[in-house]
């Protein structure tokens, strides 16, 4: 909100004049209104601990971020060009694997990655776009906006996002008239449009469905939220089955062809005759339907290997070799811990750095150095020493922080954004995010499973 001369940045000094003229009673209240819609329609995440699972309301500030439109447009634009590389990428190392011939990428970086699905090579992906659904997740520091990464298989939080909007704009409804805000009410059409693209058959009115690991999965209320809001069947593996190379789904009415799977079930469980065969929530043949191009499943199976940590590295190459340009987003700083080098500096600097499994998500396995004791830097040099191609390596980064109302004052909280970039026939943003906050004081832990809270962005004209 603020430059660091203490002035307020111009777009943020509508809001912070409202702030400042309401009374702590008055925010409060409006806090408490903005919490009470969320608990009131269950907006809920589900985290997992060593002893036991939890399923609990998202902690929600009542407070907007602001961002500028011209900040927000630039992020669209490297975006979209990012998710572009990286659909030429994924096409590419399931098919003529030209960048990994040519030496822009390690062989061993790819095909070593656990997410490479050989069962993917030579498929013929629908559109040339794998990764239809992408939730990028950005950090702001004291040199602008970087990527921390890209989370290309189920990307989670869109209903967050939309939840937030609803729940704030009505608390803060003059505000918002004056800002002009961009609206992200509008993704569900997006997102809808975006699947009409990938159907097989061309028609109109594809039949989609939404396909659900189930009730006790951490995100199973967006997927019903995302269900309704395109108009899909929300479904399970035991709904569905393949006859003869299509993919029908069963109803009160009898078999029902389903042309589109928005899927939101990862890669291993999705077909125990390709992958895990032990797996109780996949579809048995859906591969083979898929493969023979009669079924799209959106995000198509294998994109893991683009978000993996290691692999993330080379995504600024991989926007110069495929699309001959330079980044307009940067990458963090990283050292790839499965290089001697690397890995050398790593451990010279350990209390400096952060940590990360190069397949991890949701913030789980993360080793912060400055938060670390002595033995518990030295048992983690030991890991890293063991298995040194699973860990990367990032500075400990300043973030940006947010006004949030915290026991009944401002306090600063650290914050991220995750947009979210729908490829088709063409690539569509809404104008806003998901952004997430590290609630404990000094926390740079934004991560819902990890406990992190919520709040509305708010791209503004004026």
């Amino acid at each position: 909100m603020f430059k660091t001369s203490r002035d307020p940045h111009s777009h943020c000094q509508r809001l912070l004049d409202e702030l400042t003229s309401m009374s702590v009673e008055e925010l409060d209240s409006v806090q408490e209104r903005v919490t009470r819609t969320f608990s009131s329609q269950s907006i809920s995440f589900t985290l997992y601990g060593e002893d036991e699972t939890t399923e609990r309301i998202i902690p929600i500030d009542c407070i907007p971020r602001i961002l500028s439109a011209a900040e927000w447009d630039h992020l669209e634009a490297g975006l979209k060009q990012r998710v572009a590389a990286l659909n030429h990428f994924i096409v590419d190392v399931y098919g003529k694997c030209r960048i990994l011939d040519e030496g822009v990428i390690p062989v061993d970086v790819v095909k070593g990655c656990p997410q490479y699905r050989i069962e993917m090579y030579n498929v013929q992906i629908p559109l040339d776009a794998p990764v239809g659904v992408c939730g990028t997740d950005l950090v702001r520091t004291q040199d602008g906006f970087r990527v921390l990464e890209d989370n290309l298989r189920v990307p989670s939080g869109v209903s967050y996002m939309i939840a937030n909007r609803q729940a704030t704009k009505t608390n803060f409804r003059e505000v918002y008239r004056d800002y002009r805000v961009r609206e992200v009410e509008q993704y569900g059409q997006f997102l809808y449009e975006t699947l009409c693209e990938f159907d097989p058959t061309g028609k109109e009115d594809p039949s989609i469905a939404l396909l659900t690991p189930g009730v006790f999965n951490s995100a199973f209320y967006e997927h019903m939220f995302l269900a309704d809001e395109i108009g899909a069947e929300l479904v399970e593996g035991r709904d569905l089955l393949v006859n003869d190379g299509y993919v029908y789904m069963r109803t009160t009415s009898g078999l029902r062809r389903v042309d589109v799977i928005y899927r939101r079930i990862d890669d291993d469980f999705l077909d125990p005759l390709f992958f895990r065969e032990d797996s109780m929530l996949g579809v048995p043949g859906l591969m083979h339907a898929y493969r023979k191009g009669n079924v799209a499943l959106v995000n198509a199976p294998g994109t893991g290997v683009a978000d993996d940590k290691s692999v993330y590295a080379y995504v600024p190459d991989m926007i110069r070799y495929y699309l001959a340009e330079e980044p307009l987003l940067q990458n963090v700083e990283t050292y790839l811990c499965r290089f001697p080098k690397d890995l050398e500096y790593t451990l010279d600097n350990l209390d400096k750095l952060v940590v990360k499994p190069v397949g991890g998500s949701g913030g789980y396995g993360l080793f912060i150095g400055s938060q670390a004791s002595p033995e518990e830097r030295n048992a983690f040099v030991e890991k890293l020493q063991d298995e040194p191609k699973n860990y990367i390596a990032q500075p400990e980064l300043a973030l940006s922080r947010a006004p949030c109302w915290i026991d009944r004052r401002l306090e600063p909280r650290c914050v991220d954004l995750r947009p979210f970039v729908l490829t088709g026939k063409t690539s569509r943003l809404v104008g806003g995010a998901f952004c997430r906050i590290a609630l404990p004081k000094d926390s740079i832990v934004v991560n819902s499973s990890q406990g992190g809270g919520a709040k509305d962005v708010w791209v503004v004209e004026g």
